[in-house]
């Protein structure tokens, strides 16, 4: 009986133990702010590769701002998300709410504390970690670090393309005011409706 309790003693002590959550994924909920540059990267099998760059602004309570090269934004205030492309001089505002319930890899980035509740978080060494979704409609995630900050998010999107956000630079800025996340849409431009 003794050596039957020792093997079981020596086979749970041989069994590996589950990594810990790096630092910079522990701290990552409680950032105040984020700056980055950041390159969009997706690889679909309908519309092939395609990369997109530009700047991301986060702060906590809901608020974002992404400005990509090509003059596209998209800008958070904590209660409406507004998007405005110049291309074509159109605009479109939804509900926070709404956009986060839609996309929500958006409410991850917008609200970290969420990211218990959609999903169960594994560290896989190197500064990564998976987050395995709690709820089917929700994609997985993988997540990495560099320098004590967010680096890259990855997962593949409800059409099978692959997607990956890197953020080229990121930083921890003094918390900007709300002037920073207020839309910046010019006179003349045309308010399309939520839905088309």
């Amino acid at each position: 009986m003794r050596s039957f309790r020792g093997l079981c003693l020596l086979a749970l002590a041989a069994a590996p133990l589950p990594a810990a959550l790096p630092a910079w994924w522990t701290a990552f909920p409680r950032v105040p702010a984020l700056a980055s540059r950041f390159r969009q990267e997706s690889d679909s099998a309908v519309f092939g590769k395609m990369a997109r760059e530009g700047n991301l602004l986060l702060a906590r309570g809901g608020k974002l701002k992404v400005t990509y090269d090509s003059g596209l934004t998209v800008t958070a205030d904590g209660r409406h998300l507004v998007q405005y492309d110049p291309d074509t001089r159109t605009a479109q505002q939804v509900e926070l709410a709404r956009a986060v319930r839609d996309f929500p890899l958006l409410g991850i980035l917008l609200d970290p504390s969420r990211i218990e509740a959609l999903y169960r978080v594994e560290a896989l060494g190197n500064d990564a970690v998976k987050l395995i979704p709690r709820a089917p409609d929700v994609p997985a995630l993988k997540a990495t670090g560099r320098k004590g900050l967010l680096h890259s998010l990855e997962w593949t999107d409800p059409t099978g393309a692959r997607q990956r956000l890197e953020l080229l630079d990121p930083k921890t800025p003094a918390p900007p005011g709300p002037a920073a996340f207020k839309p910046q849409v010019p006179k003349g431009t045309r308010w399309a409706t939520p839905n088309g």
